[in-house]
């Protein structure tokens, strides 16, 4: 009998309770309320086995939000000094241990998780994926992705499963803005490793990315009253703070509005030509 997987077993015994099922070695209750209509011993029902609130065995014939070994996001219920409680679809709800968490989560936000059995055969959740990622085989360089981030580490960046499943990495010189375990992003395939990592970025290319960018960066001088009160050549943790932008990419959307000779520089400004 495999805790947190369905399993196939047969009706052995009934009681006013519910029924006791059976893999030939060892017996569960299904409670009354889970007894499917018009079942009798002998019959074989198809079964899911978790540890319900004294930690005995138990079967349910509802169905999980996760099983043994996959991938899911869940739902944070609820937040302890010692882990969290996510809701997947039963009555117990799921830990996940503070010390399998890769960033303290939050009560009511989604975390993508695995489910595993801890070493007393509880069923618990982790937010370690990194060796749990499928290489890919379904995208190549170029190709547009939604993924979930699971993990940040400085120094590295944002480690997202595409698809919630295929190992994708946005490195941190692509990180013009924060994201966190649990966003979802959409993003543009860099490259495909030889070991079917992917190196993702939030950002088209240049070449497509300045439209956007130009028409963002008028907009927010604009919001200035016409003037901004500083140039291309401000500091680029102020051009980052104002634009989310990185200095290379903010210089290429006031050159595209220079050129459209929407704007014009001077020495401390730069305002729209109206």
């Amino acid at each position: 009998m495999e805790l947190g997987k369905w399993n196939e077993l047969s009706v052995v015994r009934s009681k006013d309770f519910g029924i006791y099922l059976s893999d030939g070695t060892e017996d569960v209750l299904l409670p009354v309320k889970q007894v499917p209509e018009g079942v009798k011993v002998g019959d074989n029902i198809r079964a899911f086995i978790y540890r319900d609130s004294e930690d005995r065995p138990i079967a349910t014939t509802n169905e999980p939000y996760i099983t043994m070994g996959e991938i899911k996001r869940l739902r944070v219920k609820n937040v302890a000094d010692f882990g969290a409680f996510l809701d997947w679809g039963l009555e117990k709800d799921l830990f996940l241990p503070f010390k399998e968490q890769t960033v303290k989560v939050e009560k009511g936000r989604e975390y993508l998780v695995r489910m595993y059995a801890d070493k007393t055969g509880r069923l618990c959740a982790s937010m370690k994926l990194y060796d749990y990622m499928l290489p890919n085989e379904k995208y190549k360089k170029g190709d547009h992705v939604t993924g979930t981030v699971y993990e940040y580490k400085k120094g590295f960046g944002a480690f997202v499963a595409i698809d919630d499943k295929y190992s994708g990495l946005i490195h941190e010189n692509e990180l013009f803005n924060k994201v966190y375990p649990g966003d979802t992003v959409n993003a543009r395939v860099i490259t495909i490793r030889e070991d079917g990592k992917a190196d993702l970025a939030l950002r088209e290319e240049a070449y497509i990315q300045m439209n956007e960018d130009s028409k963002m960066v008028y907009s927010v001088i604009e919001s200035y009253g016409g003037v901004l009160p500083f140039t291309d050549k401000a500091d680029k943790e102020l051009i980052l703070k104002e634009f989310g932008l990185s200095k290379n990419a903010f210089k290429r959307a006031v050159g595209r509005l220079l050129k459209e000779k929407k704007i014009e520089i001077t020495d401390k400004n730069i305002k729209i030509i109206k």
